[in-house]
């Protein structure tokens, strides 16, 4: 169900259940968290993350779920948020390519990658009223951030679909595309990304992270850019970098 393949630096994480719109069970979530540790484990320096067939990721597959005895907290606490955590904090840039349906449980892993890409004809909203249920995954601190109250509650209320390019337009994600263009282009950036300083790129998304979840002063800001400077300074990238200004040639990073 979860293909990973390692080319250059780069995984390639490809959600491959096509005839469930990608849709991830228990085993689904398992096994993505684990394409997630093999990555790591190979050292590479960006990671890409799609679905394969029709949509990125229609959420959760509720096929084989008896509402009677499912095991929410165990799925959502257990299993789906602490995948979310390690895909938020992994050690190089990642990207992800969004088309067709991306609901739920798949609105979660675009919200725990650095940069996404969407087709003009993704699907994104709160489609779960109608089976008696809510937005999850992070879904509310996404929508409420960049669209503000009204418009959340409008889009969970009515259940309405934004297309990719309204969900870009609002600020929810990275670029918007033609559908057969969203996977070269962020395979380019993620090919690019492979080929710059790590740490640096690293730097910036824990400082990132800490001013979405920690609501850092400015100065705290400026304090912790200072304190990420002095530490680069000491990386070969950065003596690199500055060694190809110099002698005006385009540097060569080994992402260490």
């Amino acid at each position: 169900m979860i293909d990973v393949s390692i080319v250059d630096d780069v995984a390639t994480v490809v959600l491959n259940a096509p005839d469930r719109l990608n849709a991830l069970d228990e085993a689904g979530l398992g096994e993505l968290a684990a394409a997630y540790d093999r990555a790591e484990e190979a050292g590479v320096r960006a990671l890409v993350l799609r679905g394969e067939g029709r949509a990125f990721c229609a959420g959760r597959d509720i096929s084989a779920v008896d509402p009677a005895t499912d095991d929410v907290t165990g799925y959502l606490d257990g299993l789906l948020t602490p995948l979310l955590r390690r895909m938020a904090a992994f050690p190089a840039p990642t990207f992800a390519a969004a088309h067709g349906a991306c609901l739920g449980v798949g609105l979660g892993l675009l919200l725990a990658t650095d940069v996404v890409y969407v087709a003009e004809t993704a699907r994104i909203g709160s489609p779960f009223a109608g089976l008696g249920a809510t937005l999850d995954s992070g879904g509310h601190a996404l929508f409420a951030e960049r669209l503000g109250v009204h418009k959340t509650l409008d889009l969970i209320y009515t259940g309405r679909l934004m297309t990719g390019a309204e969900a870009v337009q609002s600020g929810l994600f990275s670029r918007v595309l033609a559908a057969d263009e969203v996977l070269p282009a962020i395979q380019d950036a993620a090919a690019r990304a492979a080929t710059g300083p790590t740490a640096a790129f690293l730097a910036s998304k824990r400082l990132v992270a800490r001013i979405r979840d920690e609501r850092l002063s400015l100065w705290e800001v400026i304090a912790e850019e200072s304190a990420a400077q002095t530490a680069l300074s000491a990386t070969d990238d950065y003596r690199e970098g500055f060694a190809a200004f110099r002698a005006k040639r385009t540097p060569t990073f080994r992402g260490r």
